[in-house]
């Protein structure tokens, strides 16, 4: 049999072979559906906390139940994949941006954590004392750098970034990536800048970062922490309430107005007239619109916080709209930021999965397939419940006091402006966008397989020799662990990853010093279906000019599309202003 007549049969029986070894492929989910089901596509209970069986400590026999903590998970296959490209591309855009890694423990000093989180304090993993020394593991990545600041006076300017796990005792809602470990990725400037300067940049670096990834429409929401002081004391709010009210307002963007009024009122003690009062205001929100709007408000205005608060919003969005990040964000006063670092500029970013299911449109959505959770219970997964959404995608702001706190020098008491962004709930608006189908195993650019007829040895020497000059020559490839490996397997094996190309060895074709380079998915009838022949000599070569026509190819592709967006974006904006 010819080696094109064996390709072409070992191609069909490699799709029958994946065909039965393989689930069928499921279309890629609507966020709506993801939100209801949890993240890991297995249902044994060793990859989901969520999905495990009660605590045993053991059975008859001593088998302990296997299983991972609650509000954890492993991590694993494809899941990997879309997050490592999560990371790739936030680092990409920090390192554009001069930012320098830095590293600090996963576990603190209970007193470097202690009076700096506000009402989640109660959220702090502690640890026991196992040496003398009272411990908790890091609740954020802020307070660790603030504390390195302090211990190191001759660090006076840092653009630094820091990606790493946290901890937090919350409620779990695992298929939104509310998590009790996950991870953070931070970009902070510290040093004595003139003003918005650093906070401008913050918030480009934030555009830059979420319009690589696929999580769709997204809003900057943004306040002023000296806004919201003036706001409140010219409502009428007790200096020792501040923050506590602060907090209560911070949980407008989950909570209905009547239930945070009741917050104020009946849990913090706030005198009704005055809840009304601020109830007039962190209902407002817009743009520059807004801005003048507050200006003119001399009863505000008036208010030193306030107005100091007002100068810097506008200051910054001067700058904001030369770095073309204005049609981003949204001025908004109900956003307080619980935590009790913050002195300045405050934001956070959410998408339309950021808020509960229940309250998108007004209306309740439909009953979810399982029972919600206890809210009461604060060890139970919340994923089914609808009063719970994604939450914010990343939140920073300004908070120039906090180094101020450990240092020992006023040299060491530096400014400091930043960003996190919760890489496991922009995982799972991700993963809801992507068919899975379409998403690689590995990064494998070549496979290089053998066939032969009868007494085929299997070129097992001869397959490794090739995988190691297009190693050395740095492409991707990899080969069957097998001595006399089956045509079809290999073809399989390739295609179930979705490698782009295979590099085929024939008996007689290695005779003549030759090899077929075979792009893989070609439709049936198309001139190098079956592959062509190359020189070994020339595989490197003829190898790189194919990837890099392909991605030139895809960039094309992918260059049109946009091109065909934004064409019937205008023709619908046409249509608008027709109609207006």
């Amino acid at each position: 049999m010819s080696l094109c007549r064996r390709l072409r049969h070992a191609h069909a029986h490699a799709h029958a072979l994946i065909r039965t070894t393989l689930p069928r492929p499921l279309p890629p989910p609507s966020l709506a559906l993801l939100l209801r089901r949890p993240l890991s596509t297995t249902t044994t209970p060793v990859t989901h906390a969520a999905m495990a069986p009660k605590d045993k400590k053991a059975d008859k026999k001593g088998n302990i139940n296997l299983k991972v903590p609650k509000g954890t998970k492993d991590w694993e296959g494809k899941d990997m994949v879309i997050r490592d490209k999560i990371f790739a591309n936030i680092t990409a855009v920090f390192k554009r941006h001069g930012a320098v890694t830095i590293d600090t423990p996963v576990f603190e000093l209970r007193d470097v954590l202690t009076g700096k989180y506000g009402e989640d304090s109660k959220l702090i993993y502690n640890l026991e004392d196992q040496g003398g020394e009272i411990c908790s593991l890091r609740y954020d990545l802020t307070v660790p750098f603030a504390r390195w600041l302090a211990m190191n006076p001759q660090v006076q300017s840092i653009k630094r970034y820091h990606i790493a796990k946290v901890y937090r005792r919350d409620q779990p809602a695992m298929s939104k990536g509310r998590m009790r470990e996950f991870y953070q990725c931070d970009f902070d400037i510290a040093g004595v800048y003139d003003p918005m300067l650093p906070d401008a940049e913050i918030l480009r670096i934030t555009t830059e970062i979420l319009d690589s990834l696929d999580i769709g429409a997204y809003t900057i929401k943004l306040n002023h922490r000296q806004i919201l002081d003036g706001l409140f004391a010219v409502c009428g709010v007790p200096a020792d309430k501040i923050r506590a009210i602060s907090s209560a307002v911070d949980k407008l963007d989950k909570s209905p107005w009547t239930e945070v009024r009741r917050e104020m009122t009946e849990e913090k003690g706030l005198d009704p007239e005055i809840a009304d009062k601020i109830g007039q205001y962190v209902v407002k929100k817009g743009g520059a619109e807004l801005l003048a709007e507050l200006q003119a408000t001399p009863e505000l205005a008036e208010n030193p916080a306030f107005a100091a608060g007002l100068k810097d919003v506008a200051l910054l969005f001067e700058y904001l709209e030369i770095f073309n990040v204005m049609p981003k964000l949204s001025f908004d006063l109900s956003l307080a930021r619980g935590l009790d670092y913050y002195t300045g500029i405050i934001y956070e970013v959410v998408t339309e999965a950021s808020a509960p299911p229940a309250t998108k449109g007004g209306k309740p959505s439909r009953k979810p397939k399982a029972p919600a959770a206890d809210p009461a219970d604060p060890d139970a997964d919340r994923s089914n419940d609808d009063s719970i959404g994604v939450g914010s995608i990343a939140a920073g702001g300004r908070y120039d006091e906090l180094v101020g706190m450990f240092a020992n020098s006023a040299k060491a008491r530096l400014p400091c402006v930043g960003i996190s962004f919760g890489v496991d709930r922009i995982f799972s608006i991700s993963k809801a966008r992507q068919n899975a189908a379409a998403i690689r195993g590995n990064e494998v650019d070549v496979y290089v397989m053998a066939f032969g007829g009868k007494g085929f040895t299997g070129l097992v020497k001869e397959r490794m020799q090739i995988c190691r000059q297009l190693w050395d020559a740095g492409i991707k490839a990899e080969f069957a662990y097998k001595v006399r490996p089956k045509l079809p397997a290999q073809f399989a094996a390739a295609e179930r990853n979705g490698v782009p190309y295979a590099v085929v060895l024939g008996e007689e074709e290695m005779e003549r010093g030759l090899v077929k380079v075979k792009e893989m998915g070609l439709p049936e009838g198309h001139a190098e279906k079956n592959g062509v022949d190359v020189e070994i000599g020339e595989l490197v070569t003829e190898v790189r000019r194919r990837m890099r026509e392909k991605e030139e190819r895809e960039a094309q592709g992918t260059q049109g599309k946009l091109v065909e967006a934004v064409e019937k974006l205008e023709v619908a904006e046409k249509v608008e202003g027709a109609e207006k």
